[in-house]
């Protein structure tokens, strides 16, 4: 006598199958497909509306925006280059500042110098800088740093005033509210992200790499430098854009302390202007589309240097990634 196979088997097979019911993958992907779409058409979507709401300026002045240092609102003549080089020059002192001293930091924490319940706050001190409003920042500058910086300045500029680029000098007359003191101000901003980012990189680098160096011969030095630092290249580049990153946009404590003026000067010390700072004080008085629309070419134009910066960066960090492997 036969006997009908059991269907109990069968039971796991019809699970799995579900009847045509989503499984839980295929929901997590296509929520994070979703996300991901979303963050990518957020990008497009802002960069679309600032540069149709640019639109009349650049139809007036074109290209000729980027070359032009002329910035008057009653004649309706507006250029962008003092604010371009504003923000580049203010940022570049930034990251020559907070790159050696935040990498520095990193290694400090990372490399048993002290004992761990030692790093420990002092770890914690450094992220802490990262909570401050940039507000709190810019009249700590105002009234503490722009001081110190002033007194700085002219201390340089009468040793080291004789430098000249182009007949001027580069340390010239000392006003305080300047590049430099935004410069300062930025590092001091963008410190925490350098720091704690380019620690997390080296805590991530096996023990082994370390002991394997060392055994070798190698000081710690040479080991730090030599295999460490190599090995954890491509995430400090990416510390580093972050920090350049936020040192391009930041608004609040630049405007209050670069002495917002339009101006291009060889002068470190000099009053400058940047593209945050100046939307942050013009928008409320614009009132012609034109001059709407400079603010919002300015705007398009710092969306487009922190853009490129980031594609540069992600370039470096995949040549560094291949020529390692």
């Amino acid at each position: 006598m036969q006997t009908q196979p059991s269907n109990q088997l069968e039971a796991p097979e019809n699970l799995t199958a579900g009847g045509g019911s989503l499984q839980p993958d295929t929901i997590a992907r296509g929520v994070f497909l979703v996300a991901a779409l979303a963050v990518v058409g957020t990008l497009f979507w802002m960069a679309f509306v600032v540069a149709r709401d640019a639109l009349p300026a650049i139809s007036k002045f074109g290209l000729g925006f980027l070359v032009n240092s002329t910035w008057d609102p009653v004649v309706e003549e507006f250029g962008g280059l003092t604010f371009v080089f504003g923000t580049v020059a203010s940022s570049a002192i930034a990251m020559l500042l907070a790159v050696p001293v935040g990498l520095g930091i990193a290694i400090f924490l990372t490399e048993d110098f002290l004992p761990e319940w030692v790093l420990t706050p002092i770890a914690f001190m450094v992220e802490l800088l990262a909570a401050i409003p940039s507000v709190v920042y810019g009249l700590w500058g105002i009234f503490v740093m722009i001081p110190i910086v002033r007194a700085v300045e002219t201390f340089l500029n009468q040793t080291l005033g004789w430098i000249q680029i182009g007949g001027k000098s580069i340390f010239g007359v000392p006003y305080g509210p300047g590049l430099l003191t935004a410069g300062i101000l930025l590092a001091i901003m963008i410190l925490p992200t350098i720091a704690s980012i380019s620690r997390d990189v080296l805590r991530a680098i096996p023990r082994s790499l370390r002991n394997g160096s060392l055994a070798l011969g190698a000081t710690r030095w040479e080991t730090i430098f030599r295999v460490l630092l190599p090995a954890a290249s491509s995430g400090v580049v990416g510390a580093c854009i972050l920090g350049l990153g936020r040192a391009l946009g930041e608004t609040m404590a630049v405007t209050m302390v670069i002495g917002n003026t339009p101006q291009i000067d060889t002068s470190i010390f000099a009053p400058a202007y940047t593209i945050a700072a100046l939307l942050a004080n013009e928008f409320a008085e614009a009132n012609t589309p034109v001059h709407i629309g400079a603010l919002f070419f300015a705007a398009l134009l710092l969306f487009v240097i922190t853009l490129l910066v980031n594609v540069v960066a992600e370039l470096i960090v995949r040549r560094v990634s291949l020529e390692r492997n």
